[in-house]
């Protein structure tokens, strides 16, 4: 028989925010739709919400449909960290950037909120630099 018990002298240690932020990035550079699956179920828990100024996006469907829609608009774009992320306390916080045709999108930061597990539940998300003629606060 299998011993299914936790050991309070050696606790788990629940995984390493960084760890999040990672698949995170990769799943919007994802472009194979197997891959974005695989990349959604690891990255995200499956009630995740996210709040930005662009939307407010209500689980791992959500995200998929709006990933796939903006790399419609903008097939050659790049999501990537601006600098090494911060992590503590099942929080971390990106400052991105997106690269479309070598040249700076948009920059902005994203606070990702983790279960126990790992997975991101939720996503606020700020331009930091919105797009060319975007008005951020029309969104608000």
């Amino acid at each position: 028989m299998t011993d299914t018990t936790t050991n309070p002298a050696h606790p788990t240690k629940p995984p390493h925010p960084a760890n999040a932020v990672e698949r995170y990035v990769e799943f919007w550079n994802a472009a194979a739709p197997e891959d974005q699956q695989r990349l959604a179920a690891q990255t995200f828990a499956a009630g995740v919400s996210s709040r930005t100024p662009v939307a407010v996006m209500r689980g791992v469907e959500e995200l998929v449909a709006f990933r796939d829609q903006f790399a419609q608009h903008f097939p050659d774009y790049r999501f990537q960290a601006r600098e090494v992320p911060e992590t503590h306390h099942e929080r971390a916080r990106l400052r991105w950037e997106i690269v479309v045709g070598g040249t700076t999108f948009a920059t902005g930061t994203d606070v990702l909120h983790l279960d126990d597990a790992g997975r991101i539940t939720e996503v606020t998300g700020f331009l930091d630099q919105p797009p060319e003629g975007f008005g951020h606060h029309d969104h608000d």
